[in-house]
């Protein structure tokens, strides 16, 4: 499932990231990099233990835990620590796949990546190329959304950056591990929790119909959780 989420952050909050994550010390991103990503892989990112870069990922968490949809789409477990990256130049980022298994450097924390997600900091006005190209079952899907949306999508994806020939595109990108490990499970979870919602809306929550719909979604959560 691939889904965007607008406004993870308003403008402001893009604008105190960015005075928070712009002054740190950018270097070459192939220090997270595996071995088949560091031959496609050109740009800069925050080092992991960079001081801006664990401001800048609080931030993140921060409004990751006020999203409903977020929540609703994820059904996140473990969240790895964002990370930050920039193109510009012709920078890019062939295709690939991510890993499997994240590990945080220096510590015992580690995930199983079931969803990537691309965090846009900068403007799509302010830069050329730089979309994000993700392979599914309906072919390429290029993604460029505006500073303070978010893309989520299964992180066993096929996917690339395109070269950015203007400006500097700057992003947050990190990893979920989700309650429910299959990607068409997590999709049916949320279209029945989106239609709940919307039936809610119009009968309110002590409708019997809800209450029954909402009984649903959680038998089926407690059938496919792994947690």
């Amino acid at each position: 499932m691939l889904i965007a989420i607008p406004d993870m952050l308003d403008a402001a909050g893009v604008a105190r990231l960015r005075e928070v994550i712009d002054v740190g010390a950018w270097s070459d991103g192939n220090a997270t990099s595996g071995p088949q990503s560091a031959l496609a892989k050109r740009n800069e990112q925050l080092p992991e233990d960079d001081a801006a870069a664990r401001e800048g990922g609080a931030i993140v968490l921060d409004a990751l835990g006020r999203s409903a949809l977020f929540v609703a789409a994820a059904l996140p477990l473990k969240v790895f620590p964002p990370l930050f990256n920039r193109y510009a130049g012709g920078q890019a980022f062939g295709m690939h796949v991510d890993n499997a298994i994240r590990l945080r450097r220096g510590s015992d924390f580690r995930l199983r990546s079931d969803l990537s997600a691309t965090l846009f900091l900068s403007d799509p006005d302010t830069y050329d190329g730089g979309e994000l190209v993700i392979e599914d079952q309906f072919g390429e899907q290029r993604v460029k959304l505006p500073a303070g949306h978010m893309v989520l999508y299964p992180a066993s994806s096929l996917h690339r950056v395109e070269p950015v020939t203007r400006g500097t595109r700057v992003a947050s990108f990190f990893w979920v591990q989700s309650i429910v490990r299959d990607d068409g499970a997590r999709r049916i979870l949320f279209e029945l929790d989106q239609g709940v919602q919307a039936v809610a809306t119009d009968k309110g929550q002590g409708d019997a119909t809800v209450i029954r719909l909402t009984g649903v979604y959680h038998n089926l959560l407690r059938r496919w959780a792994d947690a």
